[in-house]
């Protein structure tokens, strides 16, 4: 009974995310259905309460274009299968470009898996892996990958300690205890950067990489609109002590920063003091990510 509802309530989620997608990406060369059947048996088994379980999982292609300049020729294809318990479990994605190599290709899989693994688990989440690729892959092209490589780094070398920095981008964050949480969080897990409350909320947290995935998994936890990972740098510091990781920060601790509000309910922030600000912290390229525009 209970397995039966969730099962349409998952069978719907699919529904409307097959749906979103047809309406962002309406031309055939950016999105296409592989199996109709697969649909139609899903969207009879909503409709129908005596409808049996689809038989097949739906199937479909986004094929990505990514804004690189350099690569301007470069098709990724995603192509994706909605097992039946989806968005519960994992959507199966393998991603494919004529220009990367088996193994190229094999780690760009396995860095965007655990990239869902880590950010998407139990909600719809095909956009943000669509967005993954776009950001990621055109990296993988050049990179060289040999299976010796990856063998000797688990014995011989010390493992070495990633500084990671994270640009958080929010619809909005009002919330007190939320902005409370942040503060809290970042202080325990010894992070620094800022929290831009207002709409849209902007948080950057910079520290050891676990303390980043940390961070961003109790954040996620809580309940927003939109809430995603625009940015991500990691960097890897040899010798991974202290005073490594106290010279890559770029913030002093992590605080609230409030750029003089506007507009009626005085929570628009003003992005222009908001890209002064980020320009003096050295991170002036991050505007252009988060709104998609050149600051000045």
């Amino acid at each position: 009974e209970t397995t039966e509802m969730i099962n349409r309530e998952e069978a719907e989620l699919q529904v409307s995310e097959l749906d979103l997608l047809s309406s962002m990406f309406p031309y055939e060369k950016e999105f296409s259905v592989t199996d109709q059947l697969a649909v139609a048996e899903l969207k009879h088994y909503i409709e129908n309460e005596s409808a049996e379980m689809p038989s097949s999982k739906v199937q479909f292609v986004l094929n990505i274009k990514p804004e690189d300049s350099n690569v301007s020729m470069v098709e990724f294809s995603m192509a994706c299968a909605l097992p039946f318990k989806y968005p519960s479990v994992l959507p199966e994605i393998t991603v494919r470009s004529s220009l990367l190599s088996r193994s190229q290709q094999t780690h760009l899989n396995s860095d965007l898996k655990t990239y869902l693994m880590q950010n998407c688990s139990g909600e719809p989440c095909m956009l943000s892996a669509r967005e993954w690729v776009k950001d990621h892959a055109p990296a993988y092209i050049d990179k060289e990958f040999s299976s010796s490589s990856v063998m000797t780094s688990g014995t011989m070398q010390p493992e070495g300690i990633t500084f990671t920095r994270l640009w958080i981008y929010s619809h909005h964050i009002y919330n007190k205890q939320k902005r409370k949480n942040i503060i809290d969080w970042a202080k325990e897990l010894s992070l620094s950067g800022f929290c831009m409350p207002g709409k849209p909320g902007v948080v950057c947290v910079e520290g050891l990489q676990s303390s980043c995935e940390e961070f961003w998994s109790r954040v996620r936890r809580l309940t927003w609109k939109r809430i995603l990972i625009r940015h991500r740098e990691d960097v890897s510091l040899e010798g991974g002590g202290n005073a490594e990781i106290q010279r890559q920060r770029r913030f002093s601790t992590l605080e609230e920063k409030c750029f003089d509000a506007h507009g009626a309910r005085g929570n628009h922030m003003d992005l222009g003091q908001l890209y002064h600000f980020l320009e003096e912290k050295g991170c002036a390229d991050i505007f252009e990510m988060y709104f998609g525009v050149k600051g000045h």
